[in-house]
């Protein structure tokens, strides 16, 4: 027993984690509530604190390289529990982001690489295997009782009470963490490239930045861009700097490595197909699973108008197939090929997705929904723990802080994409929605239609029809038109989250196609 220990400790640390997102998903109308703000700056707040990990986490598994993987990992967990604390009291979306997005996301980027690190140094083998089968369901368990617990806790009393928890958490885990044997530092890691941290951080940065803004500037032709170069929106120049950027990164990494320098990361890395493979599936992994657990909740909470709890309720059986499945990913991988597996559980999202996208109706069908929900938690979950266990097993000890920074940079690189992407989708698609709807309804006259489409060029958010009828209903307006209005806005709210979904389903098959470099072979004979 004494040698899972070790294990309990890092387990506690991957929950938290996971716990901390999950709470956010399920609290995001009461946010919107708090800090009196809307959903996009919610939003920005969540793909904020995505990029802040993707940005500082190849730095962050160089460090552990540098000042030893359980020091950074401890580091990391005390900037953790400021962060929490400092949310916990937050009254302003700026205080938030400090809080969360930043501090927050600055721990989480030393504590990921380190706990992967640690975790794969302290087990080999089939107790490897075990270990990353038991973290992977830990954060299963994270995803499960994540909605319930914020739910209840938002519902009931206030969100801010999870944030004092997750305080309370980190000191025990910095408490237990002597239990954790801490890796020797190795003389070659002894020093950080930190022109390519900046680099590498800017690059992620603006590529993220670019696809967040493009519901506000448009994605090709501007709408409110703060300029237009050549007519366009500035959403493409954004973006294709932040690639131009990695690209030096890369170039600079390659040369530092093959003149004996010390670079931030190692670029014959990705000469390792079975790593390169298993990186590439995280990222469509997390676009898929933040982008359609973003959507989800803005339907339940805004459109059919069901409390946190009630949210976390309807997500329950998904957590619990997440739950589930995700300790038999690395068990399976002892006996069928990760290929098989990941495309398993790739054909059982896309059945779930499809599912998903016939329950999207103005009421809710419990049934059908639940089911949609146990399919995509399922297929998540196939996948959850057998990736982290694919990529650690491609390489050899001195490599593992870095493979554990790179996994972790796709993972919340992905979630950032997939949440700006998913988010941009659904503010896009309501605007065009519902000025189609206007467009097409007799009851409104073209005074109101063209006032509408005004408004609408200016920008949009997702608002519940509630909402939007006390901003709109006044003694000036007829009851019969704000009526009209209302009708057409809830029907653009379906077809937003349906487009939105929809987009998550096209990744799913766009991961399949990806999925075929994968080992087709088990990792344990």
């Amino acid at each position: 027993m004494k040698k899972w220990f070790p294990l309990i400790i890092l387990s506690m640390a991957q929950f938290l984690m996971v716990l901390d997102t999950s709470v956010m998903n399920v609290s995001i109308s009461q946010l919107v509530d708090d800090f009196q703000t809307n959903v996009s700056q919610i939003q920005a707040a969540i793909t904020f604190y995505a990029l802040v990990m993707a940005a500082f986490m190849i730095t962050g598994g160089k460090l552990g390289d540098v000042l030893g993987r359980r020091r950074t990992f401890a580091i990391g967990m005390a900037i953790y529990a400021l962060g929490s604390g400092i949310t916990s009291i937050s009254r302003t979306v700026p205080v938030l982001v400090l809080g969360w997005s930043v501090l927050e996301g600055i721990g989480a980027a030393l504590v990921l690489p380190a706990m992967v690190a640690l975790l794969a140094g302290s087990y080999e083998g089939k107790d490897r295997a075990t270990a990353f089968g038991v973290l992977g369901g830990v954060a299963g368990a994270g995803f499960a009782v994540g909605p319930l617990i914020g739910g209840w806790v938002t519902t009931y009393l206030t969100w801010r009470l999870v944030f004092v928890g997750e305080v309370i958490i980190a000191i025990v885990i910095l408490l237990g963490l002597r239990v954790v044997e801490a890796a020797p530092k190795t003389e070659e890691n002894n020093k950080i490239n930190w022109s390519g941290a900046v680099m590498s951080g800017i690059g992620l940065g603006l590529i993220v930045y670019g696809v967040l803004r493009s519901s506000k500037w448009g994605i090709i032709r501007p709408i409110n861009s703060p300029i237009a170069p050549l007519g366009l929106a500035l959403t493409p120049f954004v973006i294709f700097i932040g690639i131009i950027v990695l690209n030096f990164f890369a170039t600079d990494q390659k040369r530092r490595e093959e003149s004996g320098q010390y670079p931030l990361i190692h670029w014959s890395l990705f000469k390792n197909s079975q790593l390169k493979s298993g990186l590439s599936m995280l990222l469509m992994q997390n676009m898929i699973l933040s982008g359609v657990f973003f959507s989800v909740p803005l339907y339940l909470q805004l459109t059919i108008g069901l409390s946190a709890f009630e949210t976390g309720l309807r997500l329950f059986p998904a957590s619990v197939a997440l739950l589930l499945s995700s300790m038999l990913g690395s068990q399976l991988a002892n006996k069928l090929s990760p290929k098989l597996v990941i495309r398993i559980a790739l054909t059982i999202l896309f059945v779930g997705i499809i599912i998903l996208l016939s329950a999207i109706e103005p009421e809710l069908e419990s049934i059908e929904f639940a089911t949609a929900m146990a399919m995509l938690g399922t297929g998540v979950g196939l996948m959850f723990s057998l990736l982290g266990y694919l990529t650690q097993s491609a390489v050899s000890d001195k490599d593992r802080s870095e493979v554990g920074a790179l996994a972790n940079t796709g993972t919340q690189l992905g979630t950032a994409l997939g949440t700006a992407i998913i988010g941009a989708i659904v503010i896009s698609s309501l605007a065009i929605s519902f000025s189609s709807e206007i467009s097409g309804d007799d009851r409104i006259s073209e005074q109101v239609e063209q006032a509408i489409d005004v408004r609408l060029a200016e920008g949009v958010t997702f608002v519940s029809a509630e909402q939007l009828e006390s901003a709109i209903r006044t003694s000036d307006v007829d009851d019969e038109l704000v009526d009209a209005i209302i009708e057409d806005y809830e029907v653009s709210q379906l077809m937003a989250i349906r487009y939105a979904l929809f987009a998550a389903a096209v990744i799913v098959i766009w991961a399949f196609f990806i999925s075929k470099k994968l080992p087709d072979k088990p990792l344990v004979t």
